[in-house]
């Protein structure tokens, strides 16, 4: 398993980029107000339209340090990456697979089922660790609903078939997600999943480390070879990143979801963290941004048995080593992908 390296966040809207020597400078106007050595990241994620040198950019590439560039609000704009490493081969058998309809109701199929799953693990442990003060009943109702539709993805072969299942699924979760704030309930209430731009506080908050685990995912992809932007339950479209969609599907309950009621409920992140815009999107201000990326990278730090591979590692490598586990898949040194699922 490969050592867990840190991710760089840069959040100032005048912060510059630049290189010295083998470091990464952060500069606002003539001032430096960070360095860093490029050989302890793994990538560097901006946000707010920050400035970048070219030679910062050639140094990246050639360390292999991934350069993100994101909106405020977290929507993509562009990526510097060195070349492609990848295996040919196995990305050949990668759209082979993809352009076969059974095959990619299949892979879709695995993907959704370890979603509804660990779904379903969130309410149950809401239910388990919480029963006096959580509404036991709406979470129980829901947490049966969501065994169902696990049920009637056993046999599934349609592609929209599974794409039905997953929504069906995920209506259900965040109607009752609510009941899982615990604090600031008012401040924090959530009708449904909305995005782009998110219209509430939590939606907000969900929408941002939802980014974050994208990036992960995406670059956990690229390094073992594989191309994240062709997929089996999000198909094709031209600039979006399908294959990680997919692979984090099953990672958003327990990575991103249970980041976000926790901030929420020890209440280290408050209403006032959180603007309505004139078009009536939520913006996170600054000082929020960097709670939520310090508990992101302290969530990374612990560390789970993996529960196929049996092995202790960082929760921040959960991306890399599904990545590595789907590879094996494709190449065909295992018969079918082991999702992740949350015990």
């Amino acid at each position: 398993m490969r050592k867990l390296l840190n991710t760089l966040y840069v959040t100032s809207p005048d912060a510059y980029l630049s290189r010295d020597g083998e470091n990464v400078v952060v500069r606002s106007g003539e001032e430096e107000r960070f360095r860093v050595p490029v050989h302890i990241l793994e990538s560097i994620v901006c946000f707010n339209y920050v400035g970048a040198s070219p030679a910062l950019m050639g140094l990246c590439a050639e360390k292999g340090v991934t350069l993100s560039f994101l909106t405020e609000y977290g929507e993509f704009l562009a990526r510097v990456t060195g070349p492609v490493f990848g295996n040919v081969l196995l990305r050949r058998q990668q759209y082979r697979m993809a352009d076969d309809p059974l095959i990619s109701a299949r892979v879709a199929r695995w993907f959704v089922t370890a979603k509804i799953a660990n779904c379903r693990a969130v309410l149950q442990r809401a239910i388990r660790d919480h029963g006096e003060v959580v509404d036991r009943g709406s979470l129980g109702q829901a947490s049966d609903v969501l065994a169902t539709c696990l049920v009637r993805l056993e046999n599934c072969e349609d592609l929209e078939a599974v794409r039905g299942i997953e929504g069906d699924a995920a209506r259900v979760y965040f109607s009752c997600f609510n009941h899982l704030i615990l604090e600031q309930k008012e401040d924090f209430a959530i009708n449904g999943r909305n995005r782009r731009p998110p219209m509430d506080n939590t939606n907000a908050l969900l929408s941002f480390i939802y980014t974050l685990l994208l990036h992960d995912t995406q670059s956990a992809l690229e390094t073992v070879g594989l191309d994240p932007y062709v997929g089996f339950l999000h198909r094709d479209r031209p600039g979006r990143p399908s294959l990680a969609l997919d692979l984090m599907e099953e990672l958003r309950p327990y990575l991103a979801d249970r980041l976000a009621l926790s901030l929420i409920n020890r209440k280290q992140v408050t209403k006032p963290g959180f603007r309505k815009t004139e078009g009536g999107g939520v913006l996170m201000s600054d000082d929020t941004r960097k709670v939520v990326l310090a508990g992101w990278q302290k969530r990374k730090q612990e560390e789970i048995t993996h529960p196929y591979l049996k092995e202790k590692v960082p929760i921040g490598l959960i991306p890399y080593a599904q990545s590595l586990l789907f590879a094996r898949y494709v190449r065909g040194d295992i018969d079918g992908y082991p999702p992740f699922f949350w015990r």
